[in-house]
Formats: structure tokens, sequence, C-alpha cells
């Protein structure tokens, strides 16, 4: 069953930034882009590797281990090495909190 969570606060994330969260065993990945707030698995398909530390360009996420990109939105896979997309997970904003759809 999908449930809301809290993760954060909207203004805890820059404007083309992310942080990690975590919850429930799972690491994802919560962006403040221009075309708004999304999530997306927190760790690269290409390796175990954290995006959090990873260049958010536009929409677009580039790993830090090896340059991989994938679209934020959609979690499609752009660039090698990568070539599984991440999942990506539903996003609102209440009271300038950010709740992810988790389940």
């Amino acid at each position: 069953m999908t449930q809301w969570i809290r993760a954060c606060a909207a203004d805890e994330i820059d404007e083309e930034d992310l942080i990690r969260w975590d919850h429930g065993g799972h690491s994802y990945a919560i962006y403040n882009t221009e075309k708004g707030f999304f999530a997306t698995d927190g760790i690269c398909t290409h390796e175990h590797q954290s995006l959090d530390e990873g260049l958010v360009i536009g929409c677009v996420i580039e790993c830090p281990l090896h340059g991989g990109r994938f679209d934020i939105p959609s979690g499609k896979a752009l660039s090698a090495p990568v070539c599984t997309d991440l999942a990506t997970y539903p996003v609102r904003i209440e009271n300038g909190e950010v709740f992810i759809a988790v389940g």
C-alpha cells in the first residue's frame, strides 16, 4: 500500500541540488529542480554509489563515480556507463514540507 511520508522541509534543498533520505532500509534522492521537486532511488544503477554527491544540472543528475547521467523526472538513463533507469517516486509539497509516496 502506498504511504505518503514526510521526508524534509522544502527549504532544506537548494535549487539544482539534492539530498539523500533513508527510510525503511531504502535510500532515496530528493531533488529541487527548475521544474519542481522529484524523488528517485538514491543509489546509481551502474555501481553501488550514492547519488547525493552527484551533480545536478537542470533536470539531470550525474553520478559522482563514473559520470553516468539520469533524467531526474523520469529516471531514464541518459549516458554510459548507466543503462538501467532509476525508479522514481511521487512527490508532493504541503505547507513547505516534502512528502514522498513509498510502499
